[in-house]
């Protein structure tokens, strides 16, 4: 089986992804694949640099993050032209990984972690989405925590994705992660329990 986990920001979706793991699954990571897809020779990198200049790399010829980052998160323009570089090239790389793990191991669970599925409309490209949820004030004040951000730039953040409610709303499983990490096992015990998995 093959399944999407999302989730909104700071909702917790790399703790329900580690206790799938735990558990037996198979875990694709798009925050993981992101990264390899932008390293030194990757053609996404080539075409980051054309775009957004060499200010964007640093002096070992590796992405510079940071300077990216101010670019596209001041300007939405900007953004949309980063993702329909990587995009593309991450969705590659995933779905390659996704097929060649469930050829070899048929009966494990497989499970792409991808922060943004809906936003990027990828939910049919899965056989069920869970969703990691946390009311918005608990994303918030875990986002201003765990960032040492202001309330501001917390909602700012929180609002360039879609509604956590509604993500809540279009999935297949929802993993309620506002309570304690037994809880939300629990959840995920009664998930596996259901899904028959061995």
């Amino acid at each position: 089986m093959i399944i999407g986990l999302t989730g909104g920001i700071a909702s917790g979706k790399s703790t329900v992804a580690k206790m799938l793991v735990d558990r037996g699954a198979l875990l694709v990571d798009a925050d993981q694949v992101a990264r390899e897809v932008v390293l030194p020779g990757e053609p996404a990198l080539e075409a980051i640099a054309s775009a957004f200049g060499q200010a964007v790399l640093e002096r070992d010829g590796s992405l510079n993050r940071k300077a990216l980052g101010e670019i596209v998160f001041r300007d939405k323009e900007k953004l949309t032209q980063l993702e329909a570089i990587l995009h593309p090239a991450i969705r590659r790389t995933m779905q390659q990984r996704i097929h060649t793990y469930a050829e070899q191991f048929p009966r494990r669970l497989v499970v792409a972690d991808i922060p943004l599925l809906y936003e990027t409309k990828q939910q049919d490209l899965y056989e069920g989405i869970m969703v990691v949820y946390v009311p918005e004030r608990v994303q918030k004040s875990r986002l201003m925590e765990r960032n040492s951000v202001s309330e501001e730039e917390a909602q700012r953040r929180i609002s360039l994705q879609l509604d956590i409610e509604q993500k809540k709303e279009l999935a297949d499983w929802v993993i309620d992660n506002s309570g304690t990490l037994e809880e939300t096992k629990r959840q995920l015990d009664l998930f596996w329990k259901s899904q028959g998995l061995p």
